[in-house]
């Protein structure tokens, strides 16, 4: 909820890597392999999620020195290529399905009904939350108003740029469309762990 009061476009993504940490935590107390594989899963998925975004942020301030949303308006028609990256950030930021993040959350919820049904009801009511304010970001940013009196240049992301968004969008989409690559490692990693301790 402390999100959707930030008028910082950090802080907003901030708040929701706070927020998908507090997620995380389910799959870790589950106690069970299937909400830990979700966790883990949820650990990588949010590190290329938000490292995606804030890059994305970055880009926005290098070029117009403000991360205040109210600021910007109507980028889709100087920035279209930027605009589609970050559509694709933000669904990944949600737990669209397809992307990393859908995985995570979905092994934690199914690892989390083995403890208790009301904790979970109340993790998928932040989950909407997250979807609410995600959009809300990106519909602010990318479509409505351009502020002529703000901006006096725009400009498309450089080439170098692009390249480092699609490393961030490739690792989300395969591995969300082929989680079983990190599936075989974690449980190899987990039984390893567990035979020791």
């Amino acid at each position: 909820m402390g999100a959707l009061a930030q008028i910082d476009i950090k802080k907003i993504i901030a708040y929701s890597s706070i927020a998908h940490m507090n997620f995380l935590l389910i799959g870790i107390f589950s106690n069970i392999l299937i909400g830990i594989s979700g966790a883990y899963i949820m650990m990588i998925s949010h590190a290329i999620t938000s490292s995606a975004l804030f890059f994305a942020i970055g880009i926005l301030y290098d070029r117009y020195k403000t991360r205040i949303i109210f600021y910007y308006g109507g980028l889709v028609n100087f920035m279209p290529i930027y605009s589609i990256i970050l559509f694709i950030c933000i669904l990944s930021n949600f737990g669209f399905p397809g992307t990393l993040n859908f995985v995570g959350e979905i092994l934690i919820i199914y690892g989390g009904l083995f403890v208790s049904n009301l904790t979970i009801l109340f993790c998928t009511f932040s989950l909407i939350i997250t979807l609410v304010y995600s959009l809300f970001l990106y519909n602010k940013i990318i479509f409505g108003t351009i502020n002529i009196n703000f901006f006096r240049f725009f400009s498309e992301i450089t080439r170098l740029e692009f390249y480092i968004f699609i490393i961030f969008i490739f690792f989300l989409i395969i591995f969300g469309i082929f989680p079983n690559f990190i599936f075989k490692n974690i449980i190899i990693f987990l039984i390893k762990f567990l035979i020791i301790i």
